[in-house]
């Protein structure tokens, strides 16, 4: 059984957790208003990543909790299940949402024709309804009786989460959903690269001098994109799933660290929460309402005139190409 931390440990999580609480918290409003201040914004991709964001800035909120779950609390029954079923809800909310995202991202990309008429698009309200609920059902189970609790127990998440819990959480909801995103996020960057090479083509077969330009700017984005999912995943996914395996050898009482338990607790379960601020920070559409801002009442501000696009085929697929290469953040099918 935990036992009650110490001042030392305390000391640890307050310093590992707050900042980036803090952090996770801040970013998540300054993209949620960029967003809900730009009327261009409101369509289908973008009402999911709002719910992705709303996610993340509870699971932000809940993340100094996460570390505190390992020791025992002086709480009564309900009180000791809200307090460990909330962050728990929280994450797995965060995590569904996550991977609607790049779900709705992929029928985008690989059904561009047909998208309309997908579930997804046709049916958002539902959509959304759902990667509340059931991160909400499988959270509270717990609550409705999957538990250990007995009388007279302390507040331990040994008496909330039984082991087969923790086991069917962690390998049959959270590590197949992080599978599901890689794969999803490879197949749609191969697909960025097959668009890449059919556009390579065609401006080569229209003009040549031209394309040489285009094509470095083009062969350069991709391969931004390229280092910003390889180093999403190492920065982010790598932490939190060796946060997985150590959080189950501690339950299963394999002799480990209480320290290394707590630092890979508070780095790696926010890790994972950082990827929605990377998602949203490298979208150049969801920081435009402040970059207009600096230029309208900031001096120093360059004020470049924007170059205007031409709506041709060419430039349509480029602009599905540019969504694919910018972690496929945003999908415009307006005409």
């Amino acid at each position: 059984m935990a036992d009650v931390y110490s001042e030392d440990q305390r000391n640890l999580i307050i310093l590992l957790s707050s900042p980036l609480s803090a952090f996770i918290i801040l970013t998540n409003l300054f993209i949620i208003v960029g967003i809900l201040c730009n009327r261009k914004l409101h369509n289908t991709a973008n009402y999911f990543f709002l719910s992705l964001l709303f996610a993340d800035f509870f699971t932000g909120v809940a993340l100094p909790c996460i570390p505190r779950m390992r020791f025992s609390k002086d709480l009564s029954y309900f009180q000791c299940l809200a307090a460990f079923i909330s962050p728990n809800f929280f994450f797995l909310s965060f995590l569904s949402n996550l991977l609607m995202v790049h779900y709705e991202k992929y029928l985008c990309i690989m059904y561009p024709l047909h998208y309309r008429n997908l579930w997804v698009h046709r049916f958002v309200p539902f959509a959304l309804l759902l990667v509340w609920i059931l991160p909400l059902v499988f959270a509270c189970l717990p609550l409705l009786g999957w538990n250990s609790w007995e009388m007279n127990n302390t507040c331990s998440y040994e008496f909330v989460f039984p082991r087969p819990y923790i086991y069917l959480e962690t390998y049959g909801v959270v590590i197949p959903s992080i599978l599901a995103i890689i794969f999803i996020t490879i197949k749609m960057l191969s697909v960025a690269r097959k668009q890449l090479m059919d556009i390579k083509k065609l401006h080569r077969s229209v003009q040549r001098e031209a394309a040489t330009v285009l094509e470095r700017q083009m062969n350069l984005r991709y391969a931004k994109c390229i280092s910003i999912v390889s180093l999403t995943f190492l920065v982010c996914w790598v932490p939190y799933i060796a946060f997985l395996q150590v959080s189950v050898l501690a339950m299963a009482q394999y002799k480990i660290s209480w320290w290394i338990v707590l630092i890979t607790t508070c780095v790696g379960s926010g890790s994972a929460a950082v990827i929605p601020v990377i998602l949203g920070l490298t979208n150049r559409q969801y920081t435009e309402l402040y970059r207009n801002i600096c230029q309208k009442y900031c001096s120093h501000c360059s004020k470049s005139p924007k170059i205007p696009c031409r709506r041709n085929e060419l430039t349509r697929k480029e602009h599905t190409l540019d969504d694919g290469l910018t972690t496929l953040q945003q999908c415009d099918f307006q005409s």
